[in-house]
């Protein structure tokens, strides 16, 4: 996979460099192409995309967490999201916030230009391309791969998103393309960003420093950046980019507060609110708008519309799994609505007062400003710039600003790179160094060939082209994610078809005897206390059951993991081919002592308790206490509740590799309808 897809991306870099013109024009071809013939592909495809996250959130599966059940996040609310924003956002909007509105109201995409309608639309269509659809492209990526990644402890990719669509080939031939597919549309997408990076850089640089404009430029901004990226992404997430990420938040709040108050600050607020509310009121017609009946919308649609949805989908890969990888242990819900408003807010904000003040330049009458603006978008924002009072103060902010956009973008993508690339059982870590400094290197060359051949416009072209694949990785992720999450339905469903007997998997403690439910009233007991009774009764039921299981021919597991108190905990496994294995590990947590309390005094904080884990989290209740037998009894209870579970899963419309909903012959063996075959367990009572 990775000498593939860096052949593709090389191939793609040398033909642009020493062909230059020759992949201007068949880049172009192919654009007009795809805009006169798929654009309606395009749009249908992130309008579902839309419908589909936002479906998730409202769903009762919303509830799900990127991760067990008990696990909570990482990352406090501001620092997420600030990560969420620094991470999703590249230096492209600055580029794209001031020459978007004012060609939109130029040269909108129907009816006449410099006309009260046209004023209206001018920003409103910047702030769509960088809104909600964008980001729930992301969100769709995110939450798939971050759901297997920490509720099944899958690796962090998208082949792994679509195992239960896939099954094992996922592992093989065609799991290759289609994280090919994705690793070179994520490559191309940052590349485009990078290149727009540096070109409205390289401005910036020429004014602060006196430096000459032009492609010289360009390329040692590039080779700087590299620099600089390979030593913040081997700083990990925790440190280089989170870091980066809150400096970037910072400067650009900087940025926006300076412009709103030394600008024309009451004109500006009036529009941002009147921008956000035809935003919101408009929304659904402009999702499905496709300009079928104009002359030229198809043209129009192709460096506008399309280009921007061909960017998300490319960038969609790159920044979901940046995303999944910091909100562990968030829900489902809180993910989808925090990625498609708090990000997308501070978008709005930067597009409005960016563009509206370039609108105002322009009803001012300063036609040189907006024929800069749309001739020679990044000139044009550093000239709206110069307008303000400080310039040069505002130029200085606002360069510092851009150049941490970029750099975040370049390290969360060399990071997300080498992570596809590489083989990472464990979602917790990333990609080697070394991996992480040949993508940062390959990006680079990439960015400097679509210079050479174009510069942006190119960049432009390219995008489009290759994230059109990438659309058939989003349809499948949303079918295999839909299948998952009929299957926590199941899950949660399915209860009612286990006997009475049967502890359900929402928490309901094992049956005890009316003095072993007096006694655990007053018992708090000790980190020792726990211990000890682990190695003398969890242990060995757990060993019981094991050999059982064995006995009568299952393939068990057994394994302990450390845990912060130096306890090992134990676990039993019981694979079960493709299906999902039955998992029972007995974990110590540590729990507050009630204030109130069958004995009335406190002697400590806190006490211990060893609750049962499954793959999803925490069953909720206490072992301590029990006999041996009656751990018996509970493992299973919950080996019985889960095979009720892959037994409601295959009789309800969940089909998939993971519960199908006919057994092949060969596995229909494995999987019993009931725990009968180990009821001998039952007999040994004590």
């Amino acid at each position: 996979m990775l000498l593939v897809s860096s052949l593709v991306i090389l191939a793609f870099s040398i033909w642009a460099i020493f062909r230059p013109a020759d992949a201007r024009v068949t880049m172009k071809a192919t654009v007009d192409w795809i805009a006169l013939s798929l654009g309606w592909y395009y749009v249908l495809t992130m309008t579902l995309v839309v419908g589909f996250v936002v479906w998730v959130a409202l769903s009762k599966e919303g509830n799900v967490r990127l991760g067990p059940d008990h696990s909570r996040p990482q990352y406090k609310l501001g620092t997420w999201v600030a990560m969420l924003f620094a991470a999703g956002v590249g230096i492209d909007m600055l580029f794209y916030s001031v020459t978007g509105p004012v060609v939109q109201y130029l040269h909108p995409p129907a009816g006449e230009g410099s006309s009260a309608a046209a004023m209206q639309d001018a920003v409103v269509w910047t702030m769509f391309h960088y809104g909600i659809a964008g980001w729930s492209m992301y969100a769709l990526l995110g939450m798939a791969m971050g759901y297997f990644a920490y509720r099944w402890g899958m690796p962090l990719s998208i082949r792994a998103a679509l195992y239960p669509l896939l099954g094992k080939r996922v592992r093989g031939p065609l799991g290759d393309g289609i994280s090919i597919i994705a690793l070179v549309g994520t490559v191309f997408g940052v590349a485009t960003s990078m290149g727009i990076g540096v070109v409205l850089l390289s401005v910036g640089f020429s004014l602060i420093f006196g430096l000459p404009h032009g492609l010289a430029l360009q390329i040692g901004l590039v080779v700087g950046a590299v620099v600089l990226t390979i030593g913040a992404t081997t700083s990990g997430v925790d440190r280089g980019i989170r870091w980066i990420s809150e400096l970037n938040l910072w400067s650009a709040v900087a940025m926006m507060v300076y412009i709103l108050v030394t600008g024309e600050t009451a004109f500006l607020m009036n529009a941002l609110v009147e921008n956000i509310g035809r935003f919101i009121v408009t929304l659904p017609e402009r999702t499905l708008q496709t300009f079928a009946y104009e002359p030229d919308g198809a043209e129009w649609m192709g460096g506008w519309t399309l280009f921007f949805w061909a960017f998300w989908l490319a960038w969609g890969p790159f920044v979901g799994v940046f995303l999944a990888r910091i909100s562990r242990g968030r829900t489902l819900r809180e993910f989808v609505i925090a990625a498609i408003t708090a990000p997308v807010l501070c978008d709005f904000i930067i597009v409005s007062l960016f563009g509206n003040s370039a609108l105002f330049q322009v009803l001012q009458g300063n036609t040189t400003f907006a024929e800069l603006a749309v001739e020679s978008p990044e000139r044009g924002w550093y000239a709206l710039l110069e307008i303000f009072p400080g310039a040069m103060f505002l130029i200085g902010l606002a360069t510092l600003s851009g150049l941490l956009f970029y750099l975040t973008s370049a390290n969360s993508g060399a990071m997300v790179m080498s992570n596809f690339s590489a083989s990472i059982p464990d979602p917790a870590h990333d990609g080697p160094k070394g991996l992480r400094i040949f993508w940062a290197v390959l990006t680079a060359v990439l960015t400097v060939a679509m210079l050479l051949a174009g510069g942006v416009t190119t960049m432009e072209y390219a995008t489009l082209i290759f994230a059109l694949p990438v659309t058939i990785v989003a349809y499948l992720v949303m079918a295999s994610f839909y299948k998952v999450l009929r299957m926590e339905r199941a899950e949660r469903e399915g209860q009612v078809l286990r006997r009475p007997s049967m502890a359900p998997i929402g928490g309901q403690v094992p049956a005890r005897s009316w003095k072993q439910r007096l006694e655990q009233l007053r018992s708090y007991p000790s980190l020792r206390q726990v211990s000890q009774y682990l190695d003398r009764t969890v242990r060995p039921a757990l060993d019981e059951v094991a050999a059982e299981f064995r006995k009568q021919g299952y393939d068990v597991e057994q394994e302990v993991m450390p845990d912060a108190h130096g306890i090992d905990e134990p676990v039993l496994r019981v694979p079960m081919d493709e299906f999902r294995a039955f998992h029972y590990q007995v974990a110590v947590v540590d729990a507050p002592v009630p204030m109130f309390s069958g004995r009335m005094t406190r002697e400590t904080d806190v006490y211990y308790r060893l609750e049962v884990f499954t793959q999803t989290g925490s069953g909720g209740y206490d072992l301590m206490g029990l006999t041996r037998q009656q751990v018996i009894d509970d493992v299973l209870e919950r080996y019985e509740a889960h095979l009720a579970f892959l037994t409601f899963s295959s009789e309800t419309d969940t089909a998939s590799v993971l519960t199908p909903a006919i057994l092949p012959k060969d596995q229909a063996s494995a999987i019993p309808r009931d725990a009968s075959d180990v009821q001998d367990l039952d007999e040994d009572k004590d």
